[in-house]
This record gives C-alpha cells, structure tokens and sequence, in this order.
C-alpha cells in the first residue's frame, strides 16, 4: 500500500528502544524544555511527552515509551509500550511514525524489537545510537547496506552530542508514509502455513486489521495458556480451530514460543553478518571491563557504593548552605516588605506568617534537593547505577529480593511514587509487591527539609577524621537507616507472609560514558517544577488553613503562646499530646506530624507557621533560632534538644507520610488491603523504633 508523502503530516511520533539504549537523552535532544510529565490515563506508569519543531516550523508530538526488550510483554511496564503503539490505550492516539533507538554495540539484541515494529507496517526510522562506543569496541557497521536490509532510513547518532539530529529530523519529516517493507524474517513451512491461516481468520472473523492479526496470531500459536482461559475474547469456532492447531504442532515436536523467537534471530544474524565487521580484540579488555573488574567487586564494589553515596550526601550538605542562607533571607525580606505594606490585622498575620513564613520554610531546602536530582542523574548518565543494581543484587538475594527491585528502591531516594510505578518492571507478583511495601521506607526528597531542619539546628558541623563533617554522617546515617530497614521488612516479608522463590536476576551493564549535564539539568529542572508547584499549592493550602486553626477561636488577652494554646490547632495538639510524649516530642511536633500525613515536607511548614504565630507578629528570627531558642517554663530548659532532633529524624525515616503514595498503591494493587496494611506497619514501625531511640538516648545522657 503506497501512501503520497507529501500528502501527509506526521502528528505523533513515538520513541521506542531497549533499556541504556540511550533513548531518554534522544528523546531530552530532540524536545529540549519543551517536554512534559504525567501518567498515562487508568494506570500510575509515567508518560512524558515533548514537542518536536523541525526545519520549516512545523511541530509533532513526540511520546517517550517506557524500556522494552520485545512487544511480547513481561512485565506492566513494557505493556504500556506495547499497548501505546497498537492503539490499546485510551487518550493516547495512534502514533503515525516510530523512532526506534538502537544501540551500536548491541545491535543484534536491540534487531529484535525492530524487527516486530516492521512487523506492524509502521513508518519507522531507526535512531542508530552510539555510533562512537561502538566504534571504540572494534565494531563496524556498514550503515547504507544496513539501511537496505532492514528496508528503512537508519541515521547514525550520538545522542549525548547532538549528533545526527539534524539527519533524523529531516527522516522524519520524509517517513510519513505507511511502510513497505517486507517482513523478512520466514518461518519453517510447516508453522508458517498454521501462522497465515491464523492471520486471515483474525481478520475475517475477530475484526482485526492485517497488523493486529499478524502479531496476535504468533502470540496465540506460542501461548502456553490453556485454550478455555481466551472463552469470551474469541468465538467458539475460532478457539476449537486453534486448539486444532496447537494440537498439531505440539504433534510435530515444535517448539511453538522458540520457533518464533529463533527465526527472528536466524534473520538477524543474517543482517549482522552482511552488515557488521568486528575488530578482534587480542587478550585486551575494554575500559569499562577493566573499571567494572573493580566497581563490581564482591568487596570493593560495595566499599566504592557506600563512598560514592557518603560523599554524595556530605556534598549535599556542604553547598546547599550558601543557597539556602540566601533563599531564607530573601523571604525574610518578603515577609518584611509585605508586612509594610499590609496593616496590623488578621490579614497581616494571614499572608506573612501563614502563606509566606510557611512556604517560605520549605522552600529553602530547595537546593538540597536539586544536589540530590543532580548526583543521581549524573551517577545514572555514567553507567553507574546499573553497577550499583549488579551489587546489590547479592545483597537483594540475602534477603529474597529480586534484583530487579534495587532500581524501584534506588528511585525511592527520589520520590515513592515513581519507585513504586518502576515495580512494573519485575515480573514476579511477589516480588513486586513487597518491593512496593517497602520502597516508602526509603529516604526519598521529601524528607531532606525535615532532616536538613534537624540538623542544621542541632548537630554541630565539626569535621571526622579531618575529612567528613558530622552533620553529613548523620543525614547518611538517615539514608541508610531507611535502607536496611526497607531490606529488613522485605526479609521479614519474603520469610513470613509472601513467600516465593525469586527468579535469576539478568542484567545489562551499559558501557560507561560521558554524562550529559544538559540531561541532567532538565531532570533537575523536571524535579524542582514539581516541588516548587507543590509549595505554591498543597503547601500553600495547608499554610493558609493552619494560619486559620492556630488563629481561632479567639480570647481577648493573653500572649501569643497562650493563644496559640486556645486556638484549634492548640486544642488538638494538647489533646494528642499524651500519646507522643514517650517519644520525646510536645503538642507541636504532634501538629506538624499530622499536617505532613499529606506531605512530608509539609512538617517544616506546619513548624514556621505555628512558631511565627506563637512569636507574634514583629518576629524577625529563623526557624531554626526560634526551635533552639524555645524554652520550657516549667524547667527552664531547652524544649527542642539534639535528642528530639534525631528521634524526629527516625520517625519520617519509618512513617508513612505521604497521602498520595497510598493513593499510587491502591491503584497499583488494585485494593485498599494492602495500602491499609502498608499505613499501619510503618506507623507501628515509626513508633516503636522513636520510642527505642528515645529511651536508648536518655540512658546515654543520664
């Protein structure tokens, strides 16, 4: 079927690749900051979009499809992409070209899902990505006669340069057209007949087009699925001729999943061997064989790990603190300006201490987090993080975990939300679920303006061993608290309520290569978008309403502690008091973990709405230095001490926090049991492991 090319515009396109094909850093060089995230509609996987804007000024939509290996779906999260491409998912349209990335150095395995993409008659141009590491490993590809077997335009690129945009763009606007290409992989004969005849009854009979038909009919022929569970999909007629047919080849001694698989690879062998020429390498390893001999190590690896991590965090702490300093005076300065424009009043009270004192007090951790997104990314850009999963896989094994679940842990540090929605890629049920259980116990950004209050206020930052500073090994302390807890409950998970063996763990280590800072800062940029759209939101809501709790009801005289002690937020806190004080924390700590039940970082916000109306309304005085300057009447000491500091830290270490990750695991277990289950053993968790800490603490002070 010949379509004119000029008669067509492409509207959406598609990016599809392997995993560490290098297909995100493609898709941030072709859309640059005109890119957006969300998730696709029904289901908690991440869909970002961007804008493509060519050489005459047209624009299309690019998609960036999650990692796959196959069309043949494993896991939820190659289903997507699968579903996205064959029109599956509602909302998302049909995408009228595909960009396939395909990595240089691995281009017999990355053949495999282009080969299922011609299958499916879409206009395709295949991205051929590092073209330099491939080169670099001795391997050779004669790109014109690659392009000629495969029957679509190939572009060589380099995708963290920029090289070979140019070329892909003007490709894309000249592949508009319904591909032509033949499939031209074969089947044996005898398969291949039950194969057509299959196709053409989809077709006639079941409503498919030609494309739908071909892929569902290998699908259905290498089944393993008894033939009664597709009742109520198909017609009677057409399962009793497809059992008739898997009947006869398991007859014939065919191998009905391989005979598909090994003929594409049979026709892709037949492509390298016309298109590539290996270099020999003569007892000579490659630069990342020889660093990986050491970063993979079954001693140094984790040594070299746990550095990296511990320099990463002192890092954090050590340059976020000019930023920050600059970013509380400046709403400092705010605070004052309004606060001469504004006379004395509710309103006065409203907008300076409430809206801007509150997000102000989150927004000044802004810097620790975006040092955070910043080592994260470069630390993935550079190959690392696959390393770190290989190692870590040991220690996943310990404890019954797949390896599979370091990545949704690793993500984790970032945010639960998308750790959870990275569990799609694990296979096991099992293993996905405990993987979610425990993926909110790690550390994620929300929790650094909890522990960077902490401990800027109370832990001193003197320098250990002339080198690490003691506020750094804290807040490492923090992270790795979360993270043995997290593999401790997985144990206790994988021992006790879901048992199962895990499947091996097959994982590919990606050349090591020059991170692209451009990348990662529209990562960063990504990330402190959300955070700041949550200050100027939910943080800003909660500001305003605590102002209104902590306010009223009224009484005409007193001082501002006792009417702050009147106040709604007075009464409930006094009310739960009792129950946080074998913790070590007062009414106000109580407050603010309540509030930060919907946000974690919501608890710094809480704390300078309610100091600043406790202060009065002429305060001039940080945070910190009202929380260390607070004194107990009835002691004369300090109310707030290093104690309380490091219990706090513990509890958001081991509470669930975060509203909308419960709302993420009932969506992706389809239920509240387990999200109920989730609340309640982190808050039991939370509570004992305070209580322990606080009372192993007063017999060290005492």
């Amino acid at each position: 079927m010949m379509i004119d090319n000029h008669k067509l515009k492409s509207k959406n396109i598609a990016i599809i690749g392997n995993p560490n094909s290098g297909k995100t850093t493609l898709f941030n060089a072709l859309t640059g900051l005109r890119q957006k995230v969300g998730n696709y509609p029904g289901v908690t996987v991440e869909k970002k979009e961007g804008k493509i804007i060519f050489g005459d000024g047209t624009e299309s939509n690019l998609l960036d499809l999650p990692g796959t290996y196959s069309l043949s779906a494993n896991s939820p999260d190659e289903k997507i992409a699968t579903d996205v491409l064959l029109g599956k998912i509602a909302e998302t349209p049909l995408c009228d070209t595909v960009i396939c990335v395909i990595d240089a150095s691995n281009l017999e395995r990355n053949l495999y899902l282009l080969s299922q993409i011609i299958d499916q008659q879409f206009p395709v141009v295949v991205a051929l990505n590092m073209i330099d590491v491939a080169e670099r490993e001795g391997i050779n590809i004669n790109v014109k006669e690659l392009s000629k077997n495969l029957g679509v335009p190939v572009i060589p690129t380099i995708a963290s340069k920029k090289n070979g945009i140019k070329e892909l763009l003007s490709a894309l606007q000249s592949t508009l057209s319904i591909s032509t290409t033949a499939r031209s992989w074969t089947l044996p004969e005898k398969i291949k007949f039950k194969h057509e005849e299959l196709t053409s009854l989809l077709v006639a009979n079941e409503n498919r087009n030609d494309c739908a038909a071909y892929f569902e009919a290998q699908t259905l022929l290498s089944t393993p699925r008894s033939i009664d569970s597709f009742h109520g999909t198909y017609s009677t007629e057409f399962l009793t001729h497809l059992k008739k047919d898997h009947e006869t080849l398991d007859a014939l001694g065919i191998d009905r999943f391989s005979v598909f698989v090994e003929s594409r690879y049979q026709w892709i062998k037949d492509v390298c061997d016309r298109c590539v020429s290996i270099r020999p390498k003569i007892g000579q390893l490659s630069i990342s064989d020889k660093i990986d001999t050491i970063v993979t190590h079954k001693v140094w690896g984790y040594i070299i790990f746990f550095s990296v991590m511990a320099i990463i965090f002192q890092t954090i702490f050590a340059w976020a603190n000019l930023p920050m300093e600059l970013i509380g005076k400046g709403f400092d300065w705010l605070g004052s300006q309004v606060g001469h424009i504004i006379p004395p009043g509710d309103l006065h009270d409203l907008v300076v201490n409430g809206a801007i004192g509150g997000v102000g007090a989150v927004v000044t951790f802004l810097p620790q987090i975006l040092l955070l997104f910043l080592f994260l990314g470069l630390l993935e850009d550079t190959g690392y993080m696959a390393r770190a999963a290989f190692i870590m896989d040991r220690l996943m094994g310990k404890v019954g975990l797949h390896g599979k679940s370091f990545i949704p842990l690793l993500s984790s540090f970032a945010c639960a939300i998308p750790g959870i929605m990275a569990t799609r890629t694990i296979e096991s049920p099992k293993d996905r679920l405990v993987t979610m259980l425990v993926a909110p116990l790690i550390s994620c950004s929300a929790r650094m303006p909890v522990y960077a209050l902490m401990i800027a206020t109370f832990i001193p930052n003197e320098s250990v061993l002339g080198i690490f500073s003691l506020a750094g090994f804290v807040l490492v302390a923090m992270y790795l608290l979360g993270l043995f807890t997290a593999l401790l409950m997985a144990f206790i998970f994988k021992k006790f309520l879901l048992k199962g063996n895990s499947p091996a763990f097959i994982m590919e280590l990606p050349p090591y290569r020059m991170p692209s800072l451009k990348n990662t800062m529209l990562h960063m940029w990504e990330r402190s978008r959300i955070f700041l759209k949550r200050a100027g939101t939910i943080i800003l809501g909660v500001s305003i309403v605590l102002w209104f709790l902590a306010t009223y009801p009224k009484i005409e005289s007193g001082t501002p502690s006792e009417k702050l002690a009147h106040s709604f937020v007075g009464q409930v806190g006094h009310f739960i008091e009792p129950t946080l004080t074998p913790l070590g924390f007062d009414w106000k700590i109580g407050i603010g973990i309540v509030s930060s039940l919907l946000q974690r970082e919501v608890f710094v916000s809480t704390m300078g709405t309610i100091y600043n109306m406790e202060n009065g309304t002429d305060n001039t005085l940080s945070l910190r230095a009202q929380i260390q300057q607070e004194v107990d009447p009835a002691t004369g000491l300090p109310k707030f001490t290093a104690l309380t500091a490091i219990c706090l830290m513990v509890y958001y270490v081991l509470a669930m926090q975060c509203l909308s990750t419960i709302a993420v695991m009932r969506r992706e277990t389809n239920g509240w049991k387990w999200p109920i289950f989730q609340f309640a053993y982190m808050t039991v968790l939370a509570y004992v492991g305070t209580f322990i800490t606080y009372r192993v603490g007063l017999w060290f002070i005492s």
